[in-house]
């Protein structure tokens, strides 16, 4: 039997929604470009996934980086046309993502308190300092969680010193989250186990994985209402 001693919950798109407000954010964005460009041209998207990528090593995850990103996509695709008000309109719309209400998945709560019940848990979350701690204060959940980590990048480097920090092996520890690359990946690449919860839409750069079709200590779900019981799977083997 596996013998489990805690388990990491993503919060992004696994405890509450996130990816939503990005895509409205892009969607609008492109609203103001098209002013300028012709928003049938797929480059102008490509342009800024490209920025984003390129901004993550000086910006970091986040609204705040992504808005930096729009700017830097608005003034090199128009040409250095785009006018100021424009480009306040752009960062208005880095502001409103910024205080987009906190929605908790269905199920997420309940799913949650179920783990903590017999195990020792701690939420691993990316992205902007402040803006993570907003949403995980804003959430109600924080008081369920032992430990709580906001950091910069989840790679595996990351996961090595948090486990190192929980005192567990990887072979004792699950992480739950919907993304692959940055949930996923790094802990069964140290020999842990993971519980993939897809979300309906997912930031492009966090499709970039190396996982294969069938890979050993990874179960996936389609609800927060099957976390425990996956996770009770995970045990018995």
């Amino acid at each position: 039997m596996a013998d489990i001693r805690w388990v990491g919950f993503d919060g992004d798109d696994t405890l509450w929604k996130s990816e939503d407000y990005y895509r409205q954010a892009e969607h609008d964005f492109e609203q103001i470009l098209a002013g300028y460009l012709d928003l049938e041209d797929r480059r102008m998207q490509q342009h800024l996934l490209e920025t984003e990528r390129r901004n993550l090593k000086v910006f970091g995850y986040g609204v705040k980086g992504m808005t930096l990103s729009m700017i830097e996509s608005a003034i090199q695709l128009t040409d250095e046309r785009i006018s100021a008000r424009d480009l306040h309109r752009v960062m208005e719309i880095g502001r409103a993502c910024l205080q987009h209400p906190v929605d908790l998945l269905p199920g997420i709560r309940e799913a949650v308190e179920a783990v903590a019940r017999d195990h020792e848990i701690v939420l691993i979350t990316k992205g902007d300092l402040f803006h993570q701690e907003a949403k995980i204060a804003q959430s109600g959940l924080a008081d369920l969680f032992h430990r709580i980590e906001v950091v910069s990048e989840k790679d595996e480097a990351t996961y090595a010193r948090v486990l190192q920090e929980l005192g567990v092996h990887a072979s004792q520890f699950v992480m739950v989250g919907n993304s692959l690359r940055s949930d996923i990946e790094p802990v069964i690449q140290l020999g842990g186990w993971g519980i993939h919860m897809p979300y309906h839409v997912t930031w492009a750069l966090e499709t970039e994985h190396g996982l294969g079709d069938d890979v050993p200590r990874l179960h996936t779900v389609t609800v927060a209402a099957q976390i425990p019981s996956t996770l009770a799977s995970i045990r018995s083997q």
